[in-house]
Formats: C-alpha cells, structure tokens, sequence
C-alpha cells in the first residue's frame, strides 16, 4: 500500500498492485486494474517511486539486486 494524497489534500491510501496506469493529464491520474481512476497531487515520479519502495519492501531480494 502506498499513500498518495488527492487534490483537495486528502490522504488516501492505494493498493500498489492494483495500478495499471499512471498519467499526467496535466493533474496525476492513476487507473487501477478495476478502471477506477484517481487524482492525486503527487507527479507520475513520485508515484513511480512510492511504487518501487513498496515493492522493495514486499520483496527483499529486490534491496541488494547488482
């Protein structure tokens, strides 16, 4: 789970591996496996990043990769 924050700076918490799509529309939009769509203050990088944390975090093997 990654937390993101909408635009009327609301905190929301996603599931990261439910993301199919990030875009920026010029706002950041993600779209989930489901179709659901989500607004969010964050830039497509940074929800990039917030992914890989999370997926370094689930995945130990990933943190030492060479």
């Amino acid at each position: 789970m990654i937390e993101l924050t909408r635009l009327q700076d609301q905190k929301i918490v996603v599931n990261a591996e439910l993301i199919e799509f990030v875009e920026s529309t010029p706002d950041t939009m993600i779209t989930t496996t489901s179709g659901k769509k989500l607004i969010v203050k964050e830039s497509v990088a940074e929800v990039i990043e917030k992914v890989v944390l999370y997926r370094r975090r689930c995945r130990p093997e990933l943190r030492t990769r060479k």
